[in-house]
């Protein structure tokens, strides 16, 4: 069945006296007489979830973007505004996090085996990049317990919904969507709201232009709560820039552990890391990765355990 009727039948199912009426045919006379003009050829910006997203898809097209490609994008049925996704950025405290988990003795004992499976790749990083293969390790097991969990939730539908929230009203379903007891202040909603709606267009924006890059579908990649992707847990504009392909394939696939420890070891070269940095630079080229001491705090303690080894 078209869109088209596929609407029309909802429409319909509202009366159950229509009911044996539901054949094609009828539901399109229906249309003929109750949707304006041009409503069977409808906005192709628009997502099959509702219009949130149309401003949006018409901003990216008059910043540059292929006309027919957004098209293409945002008539995805898997793409739409997100609500209950994007509120946990606003909920989210950094210290709440248990990094104490990736210091117990299994966790070390998953990367020790990680660096023996993936010797070869974190021995060339290291060589190419001059960054302790460890270092790069830790990373991983922390950011995606070394890509065994790389997040639900679908990257396009998160940096979307972040971009289009300079509507007042799309802003509100947001506010809406967090629960009353972990509301933060107002002033401070709105204070992050106005600074993350135009990183989540320039994060929205990196995303389509690295997924054309290497011809992903991005509709299809799925990342963390706030648009993180891959195991090393790149935002797109990192992907764009800073990523390297590992295994000399001609892609960069953050899903491929190869590229991941390539990208990584790049990533940190690109902030300073050098061979024999003292502790406090590593701690502050770390600190660019995730702007959290305990974080970075996690990742040196890992270090030191894998150099023990």
């Amino acid at each position: 069945m078209s869109e088209t009727a596929t609407g029309a039948h909802n429409i319909f199912m509202g009366f159950s006296f229509l009911k044996p009426l539901l054949h094609p045919l009828v539901i399109l006379a229906f249309l003929w007489f109750v949707l304006p003009a041009g409503a069977a050829d409808p906005d192709p910006s628009k997502t099959p979830g509702g219009n949130e997203l149309n401003a949006l898809a018409n901003r990216l097209v008059k910043d540059g973007f292929d006309p027919e490609k957004i098209k293409a994008l945002f008539s995805s049925e898997s793409v739409f505004f997100n609500p209950s996704g994007v509120s946990l950025f606003f909920i989210h405290t950094e210290s709440s996090l248990d990094y104490d988990q990736f210091l117990s003795k299994k966790s070390i004992a998953r990367a020790e085996e990680y660096m023996k499976t993936h010797k070869q790749a974190l021995d060339l990083a290291e060589k190419e990049f001059g960054v302790d293969k460890t270092a790069i390790t830790a990373i991983l097991l922390v950011e995606t317990r070394l890509g065994s969990y790389l997040g639900k939730r679908t990257v396009l539908n998160t940096l979307a919904t972040m971009a289009s929230l300079t509507d007042d009203t799309l802003r509100e379903k947001i506010w809406n969507s967090i629960p009353d007891n972990k509301k933060p202040k107002r002033e401070v909603f709105l204070k992050k709201v106005e600074k993350r709606s135009q990183w989540g267009y320039e994060e929205l924006k990196a995303l389509i232009r690295y997924t054309d890059r290497e011809a992903l579908p991005p509709e299809e990649i799925k990342g963390s709560y706030a648009g993180a992707m891959g195991i090393p847990q790149f935002m797109p504009s990192n992907a764009l820039s800073l990523a390297r392909d590992g295994n000399a394939d001609g892609k960069i696939d953050l899903f491929d552990h190869n590229d991941a420890i390539f990208s990584v070891a790049n990533y940190l070269k690109h902030h300073g890391w050098k061979p024999g940095i003292p502790r406090q630079r590593q701690h502050e080229v770390l600190f660019r990765y995730n702007h959290s001491n305990y974080y970075v705090d996690t990742l040196l303690k890992i270090s030191d355990r894998l150099k023990e080894g």
